[in-house]
């Protein structure tokens, strides 16, 4: 189980990197304009899915910040905003490195921030939807690249998986 999320979170990095590069090329209007997506903006959800992950790290870890706003704006530049997401891409990784099949099979207790509630779950499940909830945002950024006319990047886990070689062995 453990080779499979270790391919997940190089797999989130790789994407992560590809759709800031993408992003790079909007102007600042565009890159803050709100397009109808959930969280409004390339900004506004780039913002979600770094939010997102310091909250689900820290229920994971213990460890690190983490907002109490799923709509939490972290960073109004660009560039602060990519430099942290290289360093919460690292974290995951680092995090996900660390685990061993007892740390997978095992629970993880936790207060949700919408409705608060106390919840107690699988880590294994739980760690599948982080990485699904990130590939879900990306792909709306992904469709506002396309919106103002850019040619987003592939985000394909085929094409990551062949050029790591990662969860082809």
């Amino acid at each position: 189980m453990k080779p499979h999320y270790a391919m997940m979170a190089g797999y989130n990095a790789w994407c992560n990197e590809r759709i800031y590069d993408g992003a790079a090329h909007l102007s600042d209007a565009d890159y803050r304009a709100d397009r109808g997506a959930f969280f409004k903006s390339v900004h506004g959800t780039l913002n979600h899915l770094l939010a997102t992950d310091r909250i689900w790290l820290k229920r994971f870890s213990g460890q690190g910040e983490a907002p109490n706003r799923l709509d939490a704006i972290l960073f109004e530049d660009f560039s602060a905003l990519r430099e942290a997401r290289q360093r919460e891409d690292a974290r995951i990784v680092a995090y996900v490195d660390g685990l061993c099949d007892a740390d997978l099979a095992g629970r993880i207790r936790y207060r949700t921030i919408t409705n608060p509630v106390e919840v107690e779950q699988p880590l294994a499940p739980a760690l599948a939807h982080f990485f699904n909830h990130q590939t879900h945002h990306r792909g709306q950024v992904h469709g506002l690249l396309t919106g103002f006319g850019l040619e987003a990047p592939s985000l394909d886990l085929i094409l990551f998986q062949r050029q790591t070689g990662m969860g082809l062995a």
